[in-house]
């Protein structure tokens, strides 16, 4: 290869360098790209690069063109016309034009867009450039065809004009709709990012030293930033108060509308070393929960085990073949309905004042939803001697007495007229028929930051949920949701306790304002010692008995006291004086 020929193809392999302007909040001002290729012209423009390894190039120097020639020229054999074959996927995509300027994608925001109203933590919207590799499923098929699959947040035509405008681009250029995706292909998209607002109660600092941070996690905020919500998380919201120098790592999690105990690690060694103590047999975590009707007297363990019927939706049910599960409840207190009102429903406000539905909308639920029957509500201490997914919401739902609030174990619609009580063979409701009603419910009926909410929850409640408002954004067209009702930023799960049954080391959260007892009535405020509940598990799970682990402490220092003082033993057996 000449060296024109050398320069040439370096131009071809080394593209134009741009950068889009980037205005101060973040946003893409501009993305100077070509237009797409047909993917007739893109397909013909790759020819001559696949044969250049088998052509040779000379330079006329009388008249400096460039003279291309073949080796079966040179041999006089002219090669067998091939019959053309039938182009496939690859060629027929249209490719990203390699001169294309490069598109800079949206940069950090700092400090945090926060701002605070009606009690919520709002972030104002700002542009922010999404990037993922091509997962397997995705090769061979278009671009417009994975986001019209998978990504169904906005209508098609808005992905579609993004590709063709240059927001939503493939290794950094402009592809367009039509382009084949293929496997190492770095997918990214820069739009206008709307979050949803969350509760704007501050995180609580239960603990803190050089290695580990214990919070109190406020319920209705994601711990990572996950779906629409990014700088409303956790991890977030803790870098803005602290600079952003500062890195936490999660121990343990909980889900978006739980409460209560987290530990941040302050670094990977220390996130490491708790996650050991955390996973350790030793160790008891204690809930509290805010369940429909009267719980039973006195300690109940529920031992049913607890199956994964849907990974994609993330439900689970209590079933006999599923995973060995066990959980300790017992009554903190029960709250009747007021003023002896027989007819008061199940569900009331947080601060346990009666809601007054119409008659009409009263005979409806009564007719549809047999548990509402059950007056009043109680608060439940939990002990999961076991680790499964929604453990305690199933749980408690199998024994008839789900969290008032609960968006998924508390939807009759969903678990048919029991709710899935008693029902540990499906044979009242099968998978599929849970898993097809839950399918049916998707967010243009209920709100979609908690999916599948009741509407009766949303009605008892009066407060909207958070719907599509029939409003768009000014800057990207965006279709806009209300805010969110307080029933959406919480879930009545709180994570009261963690600690270890030798008593090396313990962690309490505050009651949270749902478990204290409503106005103008009486019931406790502080929670006593996990003992109570320990007792009834104690001889199958001895491990998180203080009172065994105290023996086994004792016992192994005593024997770590008598090696210490039992005189060395001789080779010849005698001992050493």
């Amino acid at each position: 290869m000449t060296t024109d020929s050398v320069a040439l193809a370096t131009r071809a392999a080394t593209p134009a360098v741009g950068s889009a302007a980037v205005s101060s909040d973040g946003a893409l001002a501009s993305a100077p790209a070509q237009a797409e290729q047909p993917a007739a012209v893109a397909a013909t423009a790759a020819i001559p690069a696949a044969v250049e390894e088998t052509a040779t190039t000379e330079v006329n120097e009388k008249d400096a063109t460039v003279v291309v020639s073949r080796p079966w020229t040179e041999s006089g054999n002219k090669p067998k016309k091939n019959k053309a074959k039938k182009p496939s996927l690859r060629d027929r995509s249209a490719f990203a034009d390699d001169n294309a300027a490069l598109i800079t994608p949206a940069g950090d925001i700092w400090p945090r867009p926060y701002h605070f109203e009606d009690d919520l933590r709002r972030v104002k919207p700002y542009h922010f450039t999404y990037n993922t590799y091509c997962k397997e499923r995705w090769r061979g098929r278009s671009l417009i065809d994975i986001f019209e699959s998978e990504f169904r947040d906005r209508p098609v035509e808005y992905y579609r004009n993004s590709m063709i405008r240059g927001d939503i681009y493939v290794n950094g250029r402009v592809v367009g709709p039509d382009y084949i995706v293929r496997n190492g292909d770095m997918i990214s998209h820069t739009l206008h990012r709307h979050e949803p607002p969350v509760t704007a109660e501050p995180i609580g600092i239960i603990h803190e030293d050089d290695d580990i941070i214990v919070i109190n996690k406020p319920s209705g905020v994601p711990v990572h930033p996950a779906g629409r919500y990014n700088f409303n998380s956790v991890i977030e919201i803790m870098i803005a108060e602290r600079g952003r120098d500062f890195l936490p790592h999660p121990c343990n999690r909980l889900d978006r509308l739980t409460s209560g105990i987290m530990f941040i690690a302050k670094s990977v060694k220390s996130a490491e070393a708790m996650a050991i103590k955390i996973r350790g047999r030793t160790v008891r975590k204690e809930y509290l929960a805010r369940v429909v009707g009267h719980f039973p007297d006195g300690e109940v363990v529920c031992d049913q085990p607890i199956l994964q019927i849907s990974p994609k939706l993330g439900l689970n049910r209590v079933r006999a073949n599923g995973k060995s599960a066990r959980t300790v409840f017992k009554r903190l207190a029960y709250y009747p309905p007021r003023d002896g009102d027989a007819e008061e429903p199940a569900v009331l406000a947080e601060d346990g004042k009666p809601l007054t539905p119409t008659d009409k909308e009263q005979l409806e639920d009564e007719r549809s939803k047999p548990w509402l029957k059950k007056k009043g509500y109680s608060i439940v201490r939990c002990l999961p001697v076991t680790g499964r997914t929604h453990q305690l919401r199933v749980h408690l739902q199998y024994l008839g007495h789900p969290i008032q609030n609960d968006p998924i174990y508390a939807n009759q619609r969903v678990w048919g007229f029991n709710l899935g009580q008693a029902d540990a063979d499906g044979s009242q409701n099968t998978d599929e028929d849970v898993i097809s009603r839950l399918n049916r419910m998707g967010k243009e009926e209920v709100a979609e930051a908690v999916v599948y909410y009741d509407e009766m929850v949303d009605r008892y409640e009066k407060q909207r949920a958070e719907k599509m408002t029939g409003e768009l954004c000014d800057i990207c067209a965006t279709p806009l949701y209300s805010d969110p009702g307080s029933h959406e930023l919480s879930l009545w799960l709180h994570s009261l306790r963690y600690e270890d049954a030798d008593g090396s080391w313990a962690y309490t959260s505050p009651l949270p304002k749902w478990a204290l007892p409503p106005k103008g009535m009486s019931g406790p405020t502080t929670v006593g010692g996990m003992e109570e509940l320990v007792e009834a598990v104690k001889d199958e799970n001895p491990e998180i008995s203080s009172e065994v682990q105290a023996k086994v402490k004792a016992e192994a220092e005593a024997k770590a006291h008598t090696h210490e003082t039992e005189p060395e033993r001789l080779p010849n057996g005698s001992n050493e004086s």
